[in-house]
């Protein structure tokens, strides 16, 4: 049986992995759990999992959990104490499933302790790839990633050589705003940009959907995860979302993972990779799909897409600058403070503000990581005109 902590447990990666976990009781123990502030739904996966450890945001979940759940002896922990501990409690394999910068600390605690990860916190790597490899490495453990791209992209080099590798093909829906003319985009609401034709993700993640800022992230996650040159990551819209990404070797021939768009496909081959589990649901119909299209993304309509090359050529620090500007602005759009397009605009300036001041420095730590973390918030902030000690982009 499979011990497994979740990070993020009460969002739509951990929901949708506690329903593998639950599909094959006989295959998993959960044995810690990490949420935020969705304490009803904690409570109720605490009963169901029964963990030994969780944790919680803040002391005022923790009294609210520990008198719901009454007498029992799960350890509960608050904040990034509380996510340290879920990540380095003793277990065959960690799930970062947390969304944003809160997930590198323990991710990287969890790899320091020599625990396996799957990952889907994708900032982890966007954050402080070079850092994060360097200690895999030295902790001889296994990443396994949970994006359904580089799920795709890990399953297509299986058994290659890779010096026969060509190029990355990442694939995008396009999201929900993806036929939007350029004026019709600046007047986009928080409603529109979070109704993903074929994805269920939480907020932030539909959002950078929206803007194509996911893929932004997810070239810069490739980069490291898969060792290739960025120059050699490409992106094409795929609305049907069927074909999850490619891999073209230098023969010409292009190897492709295809699925229905379910996460818990990929989730539950991380779980249990090299096996395969039977899951239940729906099955690919390709006589019934039809036809698979394929577009070139639109730089004008879409100017995030750019940027993540932009930034791989820049300083180390250049991509967690990137992704602390981009976790500001979408936080400030879902609060209705900004216009969908302020969010590309703002963090392009931010980034190019770094690269003006930067070029070539090396992350030597995490503490690196977080200053250019810190720097990029305050500058995203300042940028967007919202006062000192605005609460906008401080959600994490």
């Amino acid at each position: 049986m499979k011990r497994i902590s979740l990070l993020g447990s009460t969002g739509s990666i951990g929901e949708q992995t506690l329903a593998v976990v639950e599909a094959f009781p006989e295959r998993f123990e959960v044995v810690a759990l990490a949420a935020g502030g969705n304490i009803r739904k904690l409570v109720e996966q605490v009963r169901r999992f029964r963990p030994a450890r969780v944790s919680v945001a803040d002391e005022a979940g923790a009294a609210e959990l520990r008198n719901r759940i009454g007498a029992s002896d799960v350890q509960i922990g608050v904040g990034e104490e509380g996510l340290e501990a879920v990540a380095i409690e003793p277990a065959d394999l960690v799930v970062a499933g947390l969304v944003g910068a809160v997930g590198l600390r323990p991710t990287l605690a969890a790899v320091r302790a020599g625990r396996d990860i799957a990952l889907a916190n994708k900032e982890v790597m966007v954050m402080a790839g070079a850092l994060v490899l360097r200690e895999i490495r030295r902790r001889g453990v296994r990443l396994l990633p949970i994006d359904s791209e580089h799920s795709a992209i890990f399953q297509a080099l299986e058994g290659q050589r890779p010096e026969d590798v060509e190029r990355l093909i990442l694939t995008a829906s396009g999201g929900p705003l993806r036929t939007w003319t350029a004026d019709r985009l600046a007047r986009a609401t928080v409603t529109e940009a979070l109704a993903h034709p074929n994805w269920n993700m939480g907020p932030k993640i539909t959002i950078d959907s929206a803007t194509l800022m996911n893929k932004v992230l997810e070239i810069i996650e490739a980069r490291w995860l898969f060792e290739v040159p960025p120059e050699r990551i490409e992106v094409v819209v795929h609305p049907q979302s069927i074909v999850h990404s490619l891999v073209e070797f230098v023969d010409g021939s292009v190897l492709a993972q295809l699925g229905p768009p379910d996460m818990r496909i990929p989730i539950a081959l991380a779980l249990t990779y090299p096996e395969r589990l039977p899951l239940q649901g729906r099955r690919l119909n390709l006589a019934a799909v039809g036809s698979l299209d394929f577009e070139a993304p639109d730089l004008e309509r879409f100017p995030a897409l750019q940027l993540g090359h932009a930034a791989l050529r820049g300083s180390e620090a250049a991509p967690a600058v990137l992704n602390a500007a981009n976790e500001v602005t979408v936080d400030a759009f879902l609060r209705g403070m900004i216009a969908f397009t302020d969010i590309a605009s703002t963090n392009e300036a931010v980034l190019d503000t770094h690269l003006g001041r930067q070029r070539g420095e090396v992350v030597r730590d995490l503490e690196d990581v977080m200053e250019a973390d810190a720097w990029a918030r305050r500058m995203a902030r300042e940028r967007l005109g919202f006062p000192r000690g605005s609460e906008a982009g401080l959600r994490t």
